[in-house]
């Protein structure tokens, strides 16, 4: 699972691109079944994939971290009062592994705000994010008043979501 954050982001990128092109693998095995080639390159699913495959590892490691500390006791004892599998989720995981799931939300989401060169490679001009309204109000539109705007407001709310999920130490002060 690691794995894939070694490699570099323009890498991984491109890599897709070689997937979802008109001449791409994913293109070439449903023409080899005889199916009709797709446009895959230059749509929003195709970046809504690739910026999940590219984010998805800094959500799950702090969440596996969180959950590896659970103790196996813990769980059985929830089971041997009659609680099902789901309820096991609802009321026991999930309440031990929110932290590593605050965690894993402020180091996928601030990285996530600046996809505008994914957004560019995968998706051409057919996707807008924040990234992207801000280069192009600066470097396109040049109405530098709007892309401030824009960019005071991503700053307001990345800082309302680090105060929201803040996360406690050991001695119950706030980090």
């Amino acid at each position: 699972m690691i794995i894939p954050t070694w490699i570099n982001l323009l890498l991984k990128t491109y890599a897709f691109i070689g997937l979802l092109s008109h001449d791409g693998l994913i293109n070439r095995i449903l023409s080899l079944f005889n199916l009709p080639t797709q446009d895959l390159l230059f749509t929003a699913p195709a970046f809504i994939i690739v910026a999940a495959y590219i984010y998805i590892p800094f959500m799950l490691l702090p969440i596996y971290n969180s959950m590896k500390d659970i103790p196996e006791p813990l769980i059985l004892a929830a089971q041997d009062l009659g609680a099902n599998k789901m309820t096991v989720m609802r009321k026991v995981i999930v309440p031990l592994t929110k932290e590593g799931i605050k965690t894993g939300i402020q180091v996928t989401f601030i990285p996530a705000l600046s996809l505008f060169m994914i957004t560019r490679l995968i998706a051409g001009n057919k996707v807008v994010n924040i990234g992207t309204a801000i280069e192009e109000q600066f470097l396109v539109i040049q109405n530098y008043g709007m892309g401030s705007t824009i960019a005071l407001f991503l700053v307001l709310f990345m800082a309302i979501v680090l105060i929201l999920t803040r996360t406690k130490n050991k001695g119950g002060l706030m980090r």
